[in-house]
């Protein structure tokens, strides 16, 4: 194989459409434009979704959906990630250095899914925890401060 033998594979490259080369040509006269309008004209066209003046469907749609700025600075935390903490109190800094919630966290919730086999000390105010995850605290030994 040579360089100057190198051709694209066959299909690949379309010759481009050569208009107003007359009626035999296939685009001649008004060149695949239609007959009068701003579509026809020379530079004469719109932005993307324009429908003549008429309402944009993206405008006559309903908007749908919510995202919500506070879900970056919540996080939930299950029982069985609580194990994966080292020591036996629990602080926010501490579920952040371990890897367990994110940097950006400012408050976390403990929820009821697991199992724990030993007492923590939650330490921190920013952290609470549902009913259930409460007692499940409570009954392994541990408790919840502040």
């Amino acid at each position: 194989m040579r360089l100057n033998t190198i051709k694209p594979g066959a299909g690949s490259k379309r010759t481009r459409l050569r208009v107003g080369r007359g009626a035999s040509a296939g685009q001649g006269k008004t060149c695949g434009r239609g007959v009068k309008g701003q579509r026809a004209r020379k530079g004469g066209y719109h932005k993307v979704g324009f429908e003549g003046g008429q309402m944009p469907l993206q405008r006559r749609l309903p908007k749908i959906g919510f995202r919500s700025a506070m879900k970056a600075s919540r996080a939930e935390l299950t029982l069985s990630d609580l194990m994966r903490v080292a020591g036996a109190e629990v602080t926010l800094a501490g579920l952040i250095e371990a890897n367990l919630v994110p940097a950006s966290t400012k408050r976390v919730k403990i929820i009821l899914s697991g199992k724990l086999s030993r007492a923590f000390t939650i330490k921190d105010s920013v952290i609470t925890a549902t009913k259930g995850a409460k007692s499940a605290i409570e009954s392994a030994g541990g408790k919840l401060e502040a």
